[in-house]
């Protein structure tokens, strides 16, 4: 007897942000044959982020494999109780370079495009930002932005003695 799967309920607590959509072409014996790439990252705004790539027939179901695969692309981010992270950090993805820099509580979210939405989804409140590159691409300093918080670590609460 063949067991039955449950369906989850659980609502889904993750939120989407759609970065970049971009057209792509394919030549082939027919013709040109176009298709879309999404790039999309989803966060909890209570340390989890992801970044999902993917391409589709339409820009719809490129969104939907994205979000997918950056559901499955999580990581956890330590952010500090003041809503910022705990140092100056840095990072490099290809030809994208980031810098992430801690601000006092109610400073507010400096930082603009990519990283913005980033820290959005991520929960951090108050952090500035530069972004230290010949590129604009979105993908690339997304990915580096997420390098650069991924180099942070959880601290370990004191013994008490």
């Amino acid at each position: 007897m063949a067991k039955k799967r449950k369906k989850k309920n659980k609502k889904d607590k993750f939120k989407n942000n759609v970065l970049d959509i971009t057209r792509t072409n394919r030549m082939t014996a027919g013709g040109r044959q176009m298709r879309f790439r999404a790039v999309v990252a989803v966060g909890d705004e209570e340390g989890k982020i992801g970044i999902g790539v993917a391409k589709g027939d339409d820009v719809s179901k490129a969104i939907q494999k994205a979000e997918r695969k950056a559901k499955k692309n999580i990581v956890e981010i330590p952010i500090t109780e003041e809503g910022t992270i705990s140092r100056e950090v840095r990072a490099k993805f290809g030809p994208s370079e980031i810098l992430l820099l801690p601000q006092q509580k109610g400073r507010g979210l400096v930082a603009g495009g990519t990283v913005r939405v980033i820290c959005n989804l991520l929960g951090i409140e108050d952090i500035s930002s530069k972004v230290i590159s010949r590129t604009r691409n979105k993908l690339n300093n997304a990915r580096a932005t997420v390098k650069a918080l991924k180099k942070l670590k959880y601290s370990s609460p004191k013994p008490k003695e």
